[in-house]
C-alpha cells in the first residue's frame, strides 16, 4: 500500500512538473519527481516509478481542473495552426500526433508533426524557398536493439512551436508506438484533422446533441 501511495504521489508530482513547469518529456518528469521522494536509485529504478499512462491521466486531471474554460479555445487555436502548417507542408504527407491531437494541451504544449521525405534537406530547401524561418536538431531514439537518429525541424507561429520529425518515405505505413499507451500512435492526416475541428466546433455549439 505504501509503495502504491508513493507511486501515485510521484505520478501527481510528475504531472505537476509537466503542467506548471513545462517539462515536456515523461521520462524527465518522472525522474525529477522521484528525486523529491527519496534517493534517486531506490526510486528511479524500482517499482515506485509510475507509467507514462499514469502520469498522463494525472496531467489530464490537472488540465480539467485548472483550464476548463480556456482549454477549448486553446485547443481550437492549436489545431487550426497545425492544419495551416500541414496544408503548407502537404508535399511531405504530414500527420498530426501528440497532445494537440489527443486534446491534453497546456500553455507550454507544442505541435508535433511527422513528415516523410527523401531527406531532411529536402524539407529545409522547401522552407528556404518560401523564406520560412526554421531551426534544426537531431534526436537519437532507441528502436529495438539499436539507436536511430531522426532529424527534427522546428517552426514557429506566434508563440506556438511546431516540431516536425522527418521520417523516410518508406516509413509512412510504419506507425510508431505511443510512449503513453505502448500501442500504435494515433495520427491524423489533413483530412482527418479538418473533420475533427469541424466536429468539435459542432459539438460545442450544440452540447445538447452530444
Amino acid at each position: 500500500m505504501r509503495e502504491d501511495r508513493i507511486r501515485q504521489l510521484i505520478a501527481q508530482e510528475a504531472a505537476r512538473l509537466m503542467y506548471a513547469e513545462g517539462v515536456s518529456e515523461y521520462r524527465d518528469a518522472k525522474r525529477k519527481a522521484a528525486r523529491r521522494f527519496g534517493p534517486e536509485k531506490s526510486l528511479s529504478l524500482g517499482s515506485h516509478l509510475p507509467s507514462n499512462a499514469e502520469i498522463h491521466k494525472e496531467l489530464q486531471r490537472l488540465i480539467a481542473i485548472h483550464e476548463e474554460k480556456t482549454l477549448p479555445e486553446r485547443l481550437h487555436h492549436m489545431r487550426c495552426t497545425a492544419l495551416r502548417c500541414m496544408e503548407m507542408l502537404a508535399l511531405f504527407r504530414p500527420f498530426l500526433v501528440g497532445s494537440v491531437l489527443t486534446g491534453a494541451v497546456t500553455a507550454a504544449s507544442d505541435i508535433d508533426l511527422h513528415l516523410f521525405a527523401e531527406s531532411s534537406e529536402e524539407v529545409e530547401e522547401f522552407l528556404r524557398s518560401r523564406n520560412i524561418a526554421y531551426e534544426t536538431d537531431v534526436v537519437t531514439i532507441r528502436r529495438g536493439g539499436s539507436f536511430v537518429d531522426y532529424s527534427h525541424i522546428y517552426l514557429k507561429e506566434g508563440k506556438v512551436i511546431i516540431e516536425c520529425t522527418i521520417y523516410a518515405l518508406g516509413d509512412i505505413y510504419r506507425v510508431p508506438k505511443s510512449s503513453i499507451t505502448g500501442k500504435p500512435m494515433e495520427r491524423a492526416t489533413i483530412t482527418k484533422l479538418r473533420k475533427l475541428i469541424a466536429d468539435t466546433a459542432r459539438a460545442e455549439a450544440n452540447p445538447a446533441n452530444v
